[in-house]
């Protein structure tokens, strides 16, 4: 009987360890996460790609408004004008011809399809996402390449000869250059650029800079080996913009994560908008605290510039670094647009808003950075891309402004600077109230 009793004890003591284990590994799992479902990583991903669009898109009035407040008042409506058009010839383009160039490309390729876009939702599982969501969030930041351009060219070239440039960038050099990364073309595989310090921002500042060497300063701005600063006529405005900006790259960093149907894509949204801004703050206070010792006093506008750098800056890879990291990219950011403004003027080369020092350098600073946080990359690999990606839209934006001089004219008469372009092309003014600048 005694034994009997043993046997019993033993055998309950087994059922229950048994079931407790069973406990223990249905508690673990019902803990762990379930894996997303097909719907839902469709939904979440496709969602992305629309808010994100959505806030990129809202950049457009960033820009719009940076520039209107660092232009003089008698230019201010035309420049209004520049931004809400160039957007809308971006869209144009990049429906005819530009998406299809960026992502129609054969892998290794050099170019891409010329046809127009269609959308494709026939394997939504495969592609993971609606093809009108990504082909909208593509299509704004191709608009935002174009926006760099029509600030540092502001209140001296001709609105036509400006709008037809703006189609050739948005529908032939930027996709061009983008399906070289992008559309999984010859630089894919050696260049690593999250979402577009070279590919938009650098892409914008070449092009500008093309622009501005062709069109020449603004009349009065450099007279022998003086410069003559020109004020902008609304700073409040301008900083209203340069806020704005800072919450669109939100969506331009965020929404290039591409994936928002999992927890892990989750948590790096989130872990970009912290890199994001923080790289931010230190182009800001970086800025701020060197135009204090360079110049005595702080200069607004490099400071508004400090931040664009230091969002340029990180946007190569906002995801890798630690936050000291991105802190730290963002203050060189900041350091390159205090320095590089007084260094333009010495080549005589006008840039109303600040854009080259920004975009370009700023680019460029922070594609040579990536591998600091990415194991694989090589400075070599995003040098080979930076003077790839540069010379093309240097030297192709440069023919079309060669071209478009040679033809149409791109430059106002100095009798239409003089007296602003917003009467001499628009018949209006911005402030008819106020005094002019």
């Amino acid at each position: 009987m005694k034994n009997k009793n043993t046997i019993a004890v033993a055998t309950a003591a087994l059922i229950a360890f048994g079931a407790s284990q069973g406990f223990a590994q249905e508690a673990a799992e019902a803990a762990a996460p379930a894996p997303a479902s097909d719907t839902s990583v469709f939904v979440f991903n496709s969602l992305l790609f629309l808010v994100s669009g959505m806030v990129v898109m809202f950049m457009a009035a960033g820009f719009c408004m940076l520039e209107a407040g660092l232009v003089r008042s008698k230019n201010a409506a035309t420049i209004c004008l520049k931004n809400i058009a160039l957007y809308s010839v971006a869209g144009l383009m990049v429906y005819l011809v530009g998406y299809n160039l960026i992502y129609g490309i054969d892998s290794g390729g050099l170019i891409g399809s010329f046809t127009t876009w269609g959308a494709d939702d026939s394997d939504p599982v495969g592609t993971g996402y609606s093809a009108s969501s990504d082909w909208y969030f593509q299509m704004v930041f191709v608009a935002t390449a174009a926006s760099i351009v029509s600030g540092t060219l502001a209140e001296r070239i001709k609105l036509f000869p400006f709008l037809i440039f703006v189609a050739l960038l948005t529908g032939f050099i930027y996709p061009i250059q983008a399906g070289w990364v992008w559309g999984g073309g010859w630089l894919d595989a050696r260049f690593d650029d999250f979402a577009g310090s070279t590919l938009v921002h650098s892409t914008g500042g070449w092009a500008a800079l093309a622009g501005a060497i062709v069109l020449g300063p603004r009349t009065g701005k450099y007279v022998g080996a003086k410069v003559t600063p020109i004020p902008g006529s609304n700073l409040p405005m301008a900083t209203l913009g340069t806020f704005i900006l800072w919450l669109g790259w939100f969506g331009f960093n965020g929404g290039s994560q591409l994936a928002l149907g999992t927890i892990e894509d989750a948590v790096s949204v989130a872990n970009i908008f912290v890199n994001t801004n923080m790289a931010a703050c230190g182009g800001v206070v970086t800025a701020l605290i060197l135009t204090q010792l360079l110049y005595k006093k702080v200069d607004l506008t490099i400071v508004l510039n400090g931040a664009i750098g230091g969002l340029v800056s990180i946007t190569a890879e906002p995801l890798q670094p630690a936050i000291w990291q991105a802190i730290l990219i963002g203050s060189v950011g900041g350091v390159i647009v205090t320095l590089a403004v007084p260094v333009l003027d010495k080549l005589k080369i006008d840039d109303v808003v600040g854009a080259i020092p920004a975009h370009l350098f700023c680019g460029i600073w922070g594609t040579l950075v990536v591998p600091i946080s990415n194991d694989g990359v090589t400075v070599f690999g995003q040098l080979t891309g930076i003077v790839a990606i540069g010379v093309f839209v240097f030297v192709v934006s440069l023919i079309c402004w060669l071209a478009l001089k040679y033809t149409l004219g791109i430059r106002a008469s100095e009798e239409d600077e003089r007296l602003g372009l917003d009467k001499a092309e628009l018949g209006l003014e911005a402030y008819p109230e106020f005094s002019k600048g």
